[in-house]
């Protein structure tokens, strides 16, 4: 008799999904398993190596703090030195506050100037090894407290461009000409030597203020307006004089809004050739950079104010500034230098011509001073 299982046998399969057989899908599943484990350790291995790499960096770390102590701060004549020379800061320089008693003499007795020149890498201040940037320019400054800098946006210092740099009358596409004594004989007071250099001026840096009252480009020669860059002499201690000239108006009670620099520098070129040149001197002190042209314009029509309160502009209202240079001298000798009055002439009015020439020299013309 024939026994009927209770529970049925589950039939063997030949084959299964995919086409394996069983011993086939077995060999597989385990390939799978492998491979995830070896994923697994991988990943964990990596995780192991970071951890023991940061834990020798901190290591070296903390032993470097320990046998190394922290290098004690630059010397402030250090930090200036090496700002002002880094190439990579052109247009900043840095100083601490210890060197800021070193720029007092630089603002002159008026205490309203506000630029130093000097020649590349020449000493800021006698007797000192802070020197000025290699490279010509007109370089900002910031106060340095320790960590802290503080811009100082009412002082710079301008490397000039030395006067070897101009060949055949120019430097680069800008003409200057030829000083008086350029090609031999001899000056008769060393003002009138050949100048050391040039400031730069281009259309950005032409708004640098150089006193309280003036900037670079009111000083600049009335000729080639669309070369740039140009070059310019500019005496700090005429920009002295004129501030302290301001200052004695002032005092007399003529208020001074606006003072109009009618000529200031002239390239000896300019000075031969260019515009009016009726009453120029061969020596002009304008070529030399320490000379101006002024007259006040506090009503902004372009001409002398009434200075004197007569109702009339002539050059008697010149003449109130040239009361007040006269002041200044006797107080300033060592800003001593010409005084020239000028009437009205040739499409400009009355005008005062003053200088830092070196020795006392006074006129009455017509022209241009």
């Amino acid at each position: 008799m024939t026994s009927i299982p209770i529970v049925p046998e589950t039939p063997r399969r030949s084959r299964v999904f995919g086409g394996l057989t069983e011993t086939e899908e077995h060999v597989f599943t385990w390939i799978g398993v492998v491979i995830v484990l070896v994923y697994l350790a991988a990943w964990a291995g990596a995780i192991r190596h970071a951890v023991d790499e940061r834990r020798e960096t901190e290591a070296e770390a903390r032993e470097a703090n320990v046998k190394t102590p922290p290098p004690p701060p630059p010397a402030p004549t250090q930090q200036i030195t090496s700002a002002l020379t880094a190439p990579e800061a052109p247009t900043a320089a840095y100083m601490s506050n210890a060197l800021l008693s070193m720029f007092a003499p630089l603002r002159g007795a008026s205490g309203k100037v506000v630029i130093a020149e000097r020649t590349p890498s020449a000493p800021v201040v006698s007797g000192s090894n802070v020197v000025t940037p290699a490279e010509p320019g007109v370089y900002n400054l910031a106060n340095q407290f320790g960590q802290a800098l503080q811009p100082m946006s009412d002082f710079s210092l301008i490397t000039l461009v030395p006067f070897s740099e101009k060949q055949n009358g120019r430097i680069g596409l800008y003409y200057l000409g030829t000083w008086p004594f350029e090609r031999g004989g001899k000056p008769k007071t060393p003002a009138y030597s050949n100048p050391n250099g040039f400031i730069e001026v281009t259309p950005q840096n032409a708004d640098t203020q150089v006193s309280e009252h003036f900037r670079l480009r009111d000083f600049l020669t009335k000729d080639q307006p669309n070369v740039w860059p140009k070059y310019l002499l500019l005496s700090p201690k005429l920009l002295d004089k004129l501030e302290l000239t301001i200052a004695e108006l002032q005092k007399e009670g003529h208020p001074v809004q606006h003072v109009r620099i009618m000529s200031g520098f002239r390239t000896p070129n300019y000075n031969v050739k260019g515009g009016n040149t009726e009453g120029r001197a061969n020596l002009s002190r304008h070529m030399y950079g320490d000379a101006s042209d002024i007259f006040i314009d506090n009503d902004g029509n372009g001409a002398m104010d009434d200075l004197n309160g007569d109702h009339r502009v002539d050059i008697r209202d010149a003449q109130v500034i040239q009361q007040a240079v006269e002041r200044v001298e006797r107080e300033h000798p060592e800003l001593v230098g010409g005084v020239g009055v000028y009437s009205a002439c040739c499409g400009h009015g009355p005008f005062t011509h003053i200088d830092v020439r070196g020795y006392r020299a006074r006129w009455r013309g017509f022209g241009n001073g």
